[in-house]
């Protein structure tokens, strides 16, 4: 299956994803958007892609890579994890590689995978947790339709200092 807007499609996570996932899981750039406390190694993220099961109901989370559909190019990956049958509700996250930043993409792929949540995975609403200094993050996730519902002060840790984190919320069905 490609969820795709005629601009952009999510695709499964494949073998040669590799790369692009060690660089955002030891993304060193924005130490607040994180949440490693050590490098990840290239073997640790191809047993992760050897082992992945895209079963959102099995495994609690599902990671799409972000794809440009005139030329293939791999530019991120969006994730669901911490996903609650019961109540139909998941956190979401995402990550655009540095120089696809601030073209629209990442608001794109939100849109998507919004759309599969609410139509495909039958979800009743995803959440997201921002680093405030991430403004890039928090301008996409409001064009992306997500509302700001909270603040959480000195939330995340990276190093001595402490960052504070916005979340954001987006209902599919009212």
């Amino acid at each position: 299956m490609k969820l795709s807007d005629g601009t952009i499609y999510l695709r499964a996570v494949e073998p040669e994803d590799a790369d692009i996932l060690f660089r955002h899981e030891n993304a060193p750039e924005r130490p607040e958007t994180t949440v490693t406390t050590a490098p990840v190694s290239r073997l640790q993220i191809m047993n992760y892609i050897k082992n992945y099961s895209a079963e959102l109901r099995g495994g609690g989370s599902l990671r799409l890579m972000i794809c440009l559909e005139n030329q293939g190019e791999t530019i991120g990956s969006v994730d669901i994890y911490d996903y609650n049958q019961r109540d139909r509700r998941a956190y979401v996250a995402i990550f655009v590689e540095k120089r696809w930043r601030n073209s629209g993409y990442g608001t794109r792929a939100l849109e998507l995978l919004c759309s599969y949540a609410a139509e495909t995975l039958g979800l009743h609403q995803l959440a997201a947790e921002v680093a405030v200094e991430n403004e890039g993050s928090v301008r996409t996730f409001g064009k992306a339709g997500f509302k700001t519902c909270g603040r959480l002060r000195s939330w995340l840790r990276a190093g001595r200092k402490y960052y504070d984190v916005l979340i954001f919320q987006r209902l599919f069905f009212n």
